[in-house]
């Protein structure tokens, strides 16, 4: 690996480690704060907004390279207040606690803090993808250029060592989980309190180490490409401007059905983004990007069953924090394993391959935990001795389903890398990003009405079950028919 590689790594890897505190936020909210699940599914769509703003942040980039260590911190100051608000509404005895308190209740400092950090994240993400660009070299070690296939090879191995980063980062955190919520079965209230206040205080890491790796850039010495001066893009500014002047009249005027306008509005300013930044490429790669921009638009808008799941697998299938960071550990290095064992799958097929592949296993993964719905765990625990439980068919579903959540994005952001015009990088990463959360905004969305038309509340699980077969279902018909309508339109995908 090369040694320029090193600093946008270390930016992902602060995003995985991000993951710390993701068991002790579930646990929190499901204890501490009275929030139904079709609410958080709503603040879960909220928090992915700020991901669809990428799009001006990747063009600020881009416009202000020789500074963009300033945008590392500004994220790395927003994720450490996010952060000690959540260990101020822990430690509630605290006299600030109270102070805060007597400004807004728990509930609203509680959404404040899972704003801000995304907000952070999304502006140190946007920075760490262009600088992957740039640390790719043009010229091997006798100064000739690379040719256009070991270009491309490098790509998918600094896209690929990025993937690699992030997961690490969050299997490393699973392994610290297991090791926190080891026999934490039985603490009291206020001990369960006081560790998971330790635990956000252990994530202040984070933000020193994507500083960090903005600090080592600054003083790496390796061969950078001259490229020209970026232009302001004035369609681009203007319509993110626009973008945010909506997203926050409508989000703070209380207005009916705000995420539907916040999602249709944001839809519509970036398609105008993607096209006018579309005519900057060639017509064949043009064709491409519109093809794989909608199959991986419909895959990722599959909608999710929301905390009720969680919650029913902590209160009927007793699921604790110990076990849940196994899961997790399972999850993320088995997640890492396949990342490189599947790599070669991943650059034999395009991305619609690729998606119809991961769909009809999403789908036939799903299967075991209805299952365990209905009562299949009973049924192998009687017929095995007790052996093969819910513990061991969730461990083993999880150990099938890991590996395919992160390689569908690999492809995709080795062919931006390899594409997108040099002074536009962080342009063109942050629109396909944008359009690509907001897919995930899409998912979000889906998880309310889901959520609306099967009520599942703490501890009234009745409808759960039907929530997880229609799931199961839409994962499976819509990318499907993402790729059957490129196909139909005869289009090339990535």
């Amino acid at each position: 690996m090369k040694l320029s590689y090193l600093p946008p790594l270390m930016v992902y890897a602060a995003y995985g480690v991000s993951g710390l505190t993701g068991i002790v936020g579930t646990f929190f909210v499901k204890d501490y704060l009275d929030l139904s699940a079709e609410f958080l599914a709503a603040l879960l769509f909220w928090a992915g907004i700020p991901w669809a703003m990428k799009m001006p942040v990747g063009h600020v980039v881009d416009l202000i390279w020789r500074w963009k260590a300033a945008l590392v911190w500004l994220g790395a100051a927003m994720i450490a207040a996010s952060l000690l608000i959540m260990i101020c509404l822990i430690r509630s005895d605290w006299k600030l606690s109270e102070a805060m308190r007597g400004v807004m209740g728990t509930g609203s400092w509680y959404v404040l803090a899972a704003l801000l950090a995304p907000v952070g994240y999304m502006i140190q993400d946007a920075v760490a993808d262009a600088m992957t660009v740039e640390a790719v070299p043009r010229l091997d070690e006798n100064g000739k250029p690379y040719d256009a296939a070991a270009r491309k090879s490098m790509h998918t191995t600094m896209q690929t060592l990025g993937r690699v980063a992030l997961i690490g980062g969050l299997a490393l955190v699973a392994g610290v989980n297991v090791y926190l919520f080891h026999g934490t079965q039985d603490l009291s209230r206020e001990a369960r309190a006081a560790l998971y206040a330790e635990v956000y205080t252990a994530a202040l890491i984070i933000p020193v180490i994507s500083v960090l790796g903005v600090v080592l850039h600054r003083f790496l010495r390796h061969e950078r490409e001259a490229v020209e001066k970026t232009q302001p893009n004035w369609a681009v500014l203007g319509g993110s401007l626009v973008f945010v002047a909506l997203t926050m009249a409508v989000g703070l005027g209380g207005v009916p059905y705000a995420e539907e306008i916040i999602f249709a509005g944001s839809l519509a300013v970036i398609l105008f983004l993607l096209w006018r930044l579309a005519r900057e490429l060639e017509p064949a790669a043009r064709d491409t990007l519109v093809a794989t921009a909608i199959v991986l638009f419909l895959y990722r808008a599959v909608p999710l069953t929301g905390d009720g799941a969680t919650w029913w697998m902590i209160d009927a299938l007793k699921f604790d924090e110990g076990f849940l960071s196994q899961v997790q550990l399972v999850t993320y290095a088995l997640t890492l394993a396949g990342m490189f064992a599947l790599r070669g799958f991943m650059a034999r097929h395009s991305i619609a391959t690729i998606v119809v592949v991961l769909s009809v296993v999403a789908a036939v993964l799903s299967l075991p935990t209805i299952g365990m719905f209905y009562g299949l765990h009973e049924w192998t625990a009687r017929h095995t001795g007790g052996v093969v439980d819910a513990r061991a068919i969730m461990l083993v579903n999880t150990a099938l389903e890991s590996p395919l959540g992160q390689i569908a994005q690999i492809p995709l952001l080795a062919w931006i890398a390899n594409s997108a015009p040099a002074n536009l990088k962080a342009t063109y990463f942050a629109v396909m990003a944008s359009f690509s959360n907001l897919a995930l905004a899409a998912s979000q969305l889906g998880t309310v009405y889901l959520n609306r038309l099967f009520v599942v509340k703490r501890g009234e699980y009745g409808e759960l079950g039907e929530l997880m077969v229609v799931t199961a279902i839409v994962t499976l018909a819509l990318p499907l028919v993402a790729v059957a309508l490129v196909r139909a339109l005869r289009l090339k995908v990535a």
